[in-house]
C-alpha cells in the first residue's frame, strides 16, 4: 500500500502539470517530449493493479496521440509537395490547407498560383541568364534564356530547361531558304512549339511558353526566352562552337560560333576542326563586327571617317596630312572590327586571313570563313528598354 501511494502521487502531480501547460497553449513541445515517460508511468500503474488517479486521464492520452499522428501526416504531405514542386514552404502549406490536405489538388493549385506570380513579375528586367548551345551534323542552335539573378542562372532546373530548348531548336526549319548562314528567330516562332521534358520538377509534353512560366513560378523570378540563332553549314563545311564561362557542357555566358567551308571533298577534318575551335575562341575574345572589311557598311565607314577627320583637324596640320592620318586610322579601324583583318589572339604575328591561308595549304584545298556568330547574355537589354529596338548579335 505504501508503494502504491508512492506511485499514484507522482502520476497525478505530473498529469496536472502537463494538462495545465497543454490547455494554456504553452510548451507544447515539452508535453510531446514527455509523452513517452507519461505512457510508461501509466503502464506501470496498470500492471500494479491501479487505475488513473485523475478522471479522464485515458481520454487525454488518446486525444494527444491522435493530434500527434495528424501533425506528423501533415508534415509528411508538406515535405512531399515541396519535393515535387520546389515551391516555398509557405505556399506549399497554404495550398494544402486550401485543398483540405489533398496533395494532388494542392499541386494543381500551386501551378495556378505560380502562373499568376510569374505574370506579375513578367515586367521586371531580366538581364542575367544563360546561353545554351546544341549541335548536330549540319546545324548549331543557340538560345538565350534570361532571369533576374545569377543565382537562378545557376539553378539546375533553369539550366535543364535552357538545354532542352536548345536541342529542340535544332528542329526549326530555316525559312530563309539559305543552304548555309545565320538564321535568327524570336519568341513568336519558338514559344508555341512543343517540348517533351523529363525532369522530376518539370516534365511531360508542354509548350515552350508554359515551360518557361512553370520554371518562373518555381524560381520566383521573371524568366523569359529572349532570342535564338541557327547556323547551318554546307556539305563540305565544318561548324565549331566555343562557350566562355561555361557552367556545364552546352551552357555559358558568351558563345562564339564559326562556319568554315572547304572546296571539294576533304578528309583532313581534324585540322579544320582544330582551327575552327581556335577561331570560335578568337571571336569571343576579339568581338568582330563584320566578316571582312569589304562587308563593313558604308554608313559605318562614313561615321568613322567623320570622327577621325574631326580628331585629325584638331592637330592643326595641313589638309594633305589630315587625309593621311584619317586613312591610317581607318585601316586600324578595319583591324578592330573586321574578323579577317584582326590579329590572331593565339599568335598576334599573323592575322586571321593569313591563318586561313595557312590552313588551306595544310589541307590541300581552299578554305574560307563562311559565317561567324558572337552572342552574349544580356547584351543590348538596356538599349532595348530605352528604344524598343531588337538587339542584334554580332554576325557575319
Amino acid at each position: 500500500m505504501a508503494f502504491a501511494r508512492a506511485v499514484r502521487r507522482p502520476i497525478g502531480v505530473f498529469y496536472y502539470s502537463a494538462s495545465g501547460r497543454f490547455s494554456s497553449g504553452n510548451e507544447y513541445s515539452t508535453v510531446a517530449s514527455k509523452f513517452e515517460t507519461l505512457s510508461q508511468c501509466k503502464s506501470s500503474s496498470v500492471l500494479l493493479g491501479y487505475t488513473s488517479p485523475v478522471p479522464g486521464f485515458g481520454k487525454f492520452l488518446r486525444r494527444f496521440s491522435s493530434v500527434s499522428s495528424t501533425v506528423t501526416d501533415q508534415m509528411n504531405l508538406i515535405k512531399q509537395l515541396r519535393e515535387r514542386t520546389s515551391a516555398p514552404i509557405k505556399d506549399v502549406k497554404a495550398s494544402l490547407v486550401e485543398c483540405n490536405w489533398d496533395i494532388d489538388a494542392a499541386q494543381k493549385d500551386l501551378r495556378k498560383r505560380g502562373k499568376v506570380l510569374a505574370s506579375k513579375k513578367s515586367s521586371r528586367t531580366a538581364a542575367e541568364g544563360t546561353l545554351a548551345v546544341a549541335q548536330n551534323e549540319g546545324k548549331v542552335a543557340v538560345i538565350e534564356l534570361n532571369c533576374e539573378t545569377d543565382f537562378v542562372a545557376r539553378n539546375e532546373i533553369f539550366q535543364y530547361l535552357a538545354l532542352a530548348m536548345a536541342k529542340h531548336a535544332l528542329l526549326i526549319e530555316n525559312s530563309s531558304q539559305q543552304v548555309s548562314g545565320v538564321f535568327p528567330f524570336g519568341p513568336e516562332l519558338f514559344e508555341e512549339l512543343k517540348l517533351n521534358l523529363d525532369h522530376p520538377k518539370v516534365n511531360g509534353e508542354t509548350t515552350v511558353t508554359n515551360a518557361v512560366t512553370e520554371v518562373a513560378a518555381i524560381m520566383g523570378e521573371n524568366v523569359k526566352f529572349r532570342r535564338g540563332f541557327l547556323l547551318s553549314k554546307s556539305s563540305t563545311g565544318v561548324l565549331s562552337a566555343y562557350l566562355h564561362t561555361s557552367l556545364q557542357p552546352g551552357l555559358g555566358r558568351i558563345a562564339g560560333i564559326v562556319s568554315l567551308e572547304v572546296e571539294g571533298e576533304n578528309t583532313q577534318l581534324e585540322a579544320l576542326q582544330r582551327v575552327g575551335s581556335e577561331l570560335a575562341m578568337h571571336v569571343v575574345a576579339a568581338k568582330p563586327l563584320f566578316l571582312s572589311k569589304d562587308l563593313v557598311s558604308s554608313e559605318a565607314i562614313a561615321n568613322e571617317r567623320e570622327i577621325l577627320k574631326s580628331q585629325a583637324e584638331s592637330t592643326g596640320k595641313s589638309q594633305m596630312a589630315i587625309e593621311k592620318i584619317v586613312e591610317g586610322r581607318l585601316r586600324k579601324y578595319f583591324e578592330e572590327v573586321a574578323l579577317m583583318e584582326q590579329k590572331f589572339i593565339v599568335n598576334d604575328s599573323i592575322n586571321i586571313k593569313t591563318l586561313v591561308d595557312n590552313l588551306s595549304k595544310e589541307v590541300g584545298s581552299p578554305v574560307k570563313v563562311a559565317n561567324f556568330l558572337r552572342v552574349e547574355v544580356g547584351e543590348g537589354i538596356q538599349r532595348l528598354e530605352a528604344s524598343d529596338d531588337e538587339p542584334v548579335a554580332q554576325t557575319a
